[in-house]
């Protein structure tokens, strides 16, 4: 990593930084999160990447160094280093294993109807054998008994009971209607990656990662209604695509010793009033 305390960051580069933060600027002031505390997590977390950015056998950050590369003072840097924090990318434990249920539910043939939709399991194992609510839990999850599992979910939003009492899983998910921490856990998980993703692409870093969006400017309300629901039906369908082959080559590669790595495919749609500039025409896609 390299300083340049003289050189005044890119205009472009600041515009785009002002464009991201707005919609975080929200999410703060409606949480009560203040400049502030805002202003000291910053520091943590520019200490923090600073920190990790050494090459291989290289010594580690001095604090003078990174001080000198975050502008963070001397003194905070030596707190910020000796007050360890928790794993940012830890997963609450209901988001761990619902994520694993519902990718085993969405790719085995064995929870799978004709048409490749998730089918209504019986709750039990007595009722429905290994198609059952019950033994997909156990296959994750010998510990924790699958009437928990069901109980967080049904609170959730993340599944429901049919008439039959069976166990349904809405497709949408796994992020939950209820449950605010699971929530939080996907707002930064996923933020963080496509983020990550596109950075590493605007520092010209190869290969590049996969970040294209559509965009139009000069839509009706109608028509957005009918994207949406196209983007929505369209999206879940790469969605379960890919799931369904990440598991297979998570089983090929259950015997491989080559360092493991993650990955995460997302989609999104978003829309609000066009500027008042907005030509009819606006329209492109990147």
């Amino acid at each position: 990593m390299s300083a340049h305390p003289q050189t005044a960051p890119s205009p472009a580069l600041v515009a785009a930084l002002r464009l991201v933060l707005r919609p975080l600027a929200k999410v703060m002031l409606a949480h009560g999160i203040t400049c502030p505390f805002v202003t000291e997590l910053l520091k943590r977390v520019m200490v923090e990447v600073a920190g990790g950015d050494t090459q291989a056998g290289a010594k580690p950050q001095t604090v003078s160094r990174l001080s000198l590369v975050t502008g963070v003072h001397r003194k905070d840097v030596k707190r910020l280093l000796q007050d360890a924090a928790a794993d940012p990318h830890a997963a609450p434990a209901v988001v761990s294993l619902g994520a694993q249920l519902v990718g085993l539910w969405l790719s085995s043939p064995l929870y799978l109807d004709e048409e490749g939709r998730p089918r209504p399991l019986p709750r039990f194992a007595s009722e429905g054998g290994d198609a059952s609510f019950e033994r997909l839990v156990s296959s994750v999850n010998t510990d924790i008994r699958s009437r928990a599992v069901l109980d967080e979910w049904l609170r959730l939003g993340v599944a429901h009971l049919d008439d039959q009492q069976r166990v349904c899983l809405n497709v949408e998910a796994f992020i939950p209607e209820k449950g605010f921490d699971e929530k939080a856990y996907y707002f930064g998980h996923n933020l963080h990656d496509h983020a990550a993703a596109a950075g590493h692409n605007l520092a010209g870093e190869t290969p590049p990662f996969l970040e294209r969006s559509v965009h139009y400017d000069a839509l009706s309300a109608e028509s957005i209604g009918e994207l949406a629901a196209d983007a929505e039906k369209l999206g879940m369908e790469a969605l379960l695509a890919l799931n369904k082959r990440a598991i297979e080559l998570e089983k090929r590669d259950a015997d491989s010793d080559a360092p493991r790595q993650r990955m995460n495919f997302g989609i999104y749609f978003y829309s609000e009033p066009a500027a008042a500039s907005a030509a009819p025409s606006d329209k492109s896609s990147s």
